[in-house]
């Protein structure tokens, strides 16, 4: 550090010492201003005017998926409180919870069992059958003519100096990320992305994304020369976790990767705190998953306000949430977990016994979709000439998308609602396994049809 600005930090901290909330808000604009953005280790400003756009998706619907909404909600507070205009966020959810008859706060939705109600305030853009991977995309790359008459027709309209922050959470499986009743397919993704960068739609732009296996949506996918940053969750083989099971809503609030990159931008200053540093503060509190980052690394060299709020638009940060029992879950057991969870907080016979059978039947549903599955390799081993054991227990990367694009679409039409039932979205790394294999798809297409035409 020079001379210079070690003097100039000794005057400021004095300052500091010795003044009020107006007066330690100078002293942190200055020393941002003066010595971290000079700094290559530190936040780098973006020069160039820009808008900022942010949109926000939840990709899921039902009471035991209460968390994804309450994640967006509460992403919604957080853009919102630190100076992205309405007219700049876009959100998508099916938004069936907040007046959910399972609520016991009927119009309030909470992301920490001590929160207050994110719901608050959301504007929806995109709701019920309106979300969609198709309308997703079209609403990413400000496709106005496509969302005509659909919800409330807002679409990106970023420009070459602008900033996307894109936030997407719900469940997932390699290579895709589950919406209501479909799902969208990583290359589908991005290559909408990339078209966007060759028409110069955007300057920078940051994803985070929620969701199982996660990190299969960029590996071996996302360019590092398309000025795109990106996180995960999870990398591209294991789930993501839910948290803060709440007794009295008798679900799960949150998603643990989630709500730690919230709970870090409400209590911090995003002018003070890059997005590489809130990476490393992520990865470190989500430590049932191993969260990821692809793209290009020097984007998260900014400060977080270039992407989750607008640069100079000071907020004083919310003080920690109280802290409470780790009970995070991987998102496949959710609906288990909370059968669990009120089987113990019920004393009522009647009750228990309506919540054991419903353990038993998603036991049970859990054991077929594994049978299925089998019986479905146990085909193609045969017809392939290919090991059964081999086929089963490989944890191949997924890199024909196409082949397995083909075999999840008439897994999906033919056996299981991918986009509903976490088992059957858990149990598609087989298909990756014989599409990895070189395995023919119109081998493995046979194999589906025949073992669940029953």
């Amino acid at each position: 550090m020079h001379l210079g600005k070690s003097l100039l930090v000794f005057v400021l901290l004095t300052v500091f010492l010795s003044c009020g909330i107006e007066c330690k808000k100078l002293y942190f604009d200055q020393l941002r201003k003066n010595l971290f953005f000079n700094d290559p280790k530190e936040p780098v400003e973006n020069s160039a005017a820009s808008t900022h756009w942010v949109l926000l998706v939840a990709g899921s619907n039902g009471w035991d998926n209460y968390r994804h909404q309450a994640d967006v909600s509460h992403a919604y507070q957080v853009v919102r409180k630190h100076g992205i205009p309405e007219e700049n966020i876009i959100t998508m959810m099916y938004d069936d919870i907040a007046d959910n008859r399972e609520n016991p706060t009927k119009g309030k939705i909470i992301n920490h069992p001590h929160g207050p109600d994110v719901y608050k305030g959301v504007v929806v853009d995109y709701k019920k059958h309106d979300v969609t991977p198709e309308n997703f995309l079209a609403v990413l790359r400000g496709d106005e003519e496509k969302m005509k008459h659909i919800g409330s027709g807002k679409v990106i309209k970023s420009g070459p100096n602008d900033h996307i922050f894109v936030n997407f959470v719900d469940h997932g499986a390699p290579g895709l990320l589950a919406f209501p009743s479909s799902q969208l397919y990583a290359k589908d993704f991005i290559q909408t992305i990339k078209s966007m960068h060759s028409k110069n739609q955007y300057n920078e732009m940051v994803i985070y994304i929620e969701a199982c296996e996660s990190g299969s949506m960029f590996e071996n996918l996302l360019p590092s020369n398309i000025s795109v940053y990106a996180t995960t969750a999870a990398n591209a083989f294991e789930s993501s976790y839910a948290c803060y099971y709440d007794d009295e809503r008798q679900t799960y609030l949150g998603d643990l990767y989630s709500v730690n990159w919230m709970e870090d931008s409400d209590s911090e200053y995003l002018n003070m705190e890059t997005i590489h540093k809130q990476y490393l503060v992520v990865k470190k509190d989500t430590n049932t998953s191993h969260v990821q980052e692809f793209g290009e690394p020097k984007i998260s060299r900014q400060s977080l306000d270039n992407f989750q709020g607008e640069p100079g638009y000071d907020v004083d940060p919310r003080p920690n949430m109280q802290a409470i029992k780790f009970d995070a879950v991987p998102s496949e057991d959710v609906p288990l977990a909370i059968l669990y969870n009120r089987l113990d907080n019920t004393n009522n016979p009647s009750e228990q016994q309506i919540l054991k059978d419903k353990v038993k039947a998603l036991i049970k549903e859990k054991d077929e979709v594994e049978d299925l599955m089998k019986r479905i390799v146990r085909r193609v081993s045969m017809m392939s000439n290919r090991h059964f054991a081999g086929l089963m227990g490989a944890s191949h990367p997924l890199t024909d998308h196409d082949c397995y694009r083909t075999a999840v679409d008439v897994y999906d039409q033919h056996c299981y609602d991918i986009s509903q039932n976490g088992y059957a979205r858990k149990s598609l790394r087989k298909l990756v396994n014989m599409c990895e294999e070189n395995i023919s798809p119109v081998v493995i297409v046979n194999a589906i049809t025949k073992a669940c035409k029953n």
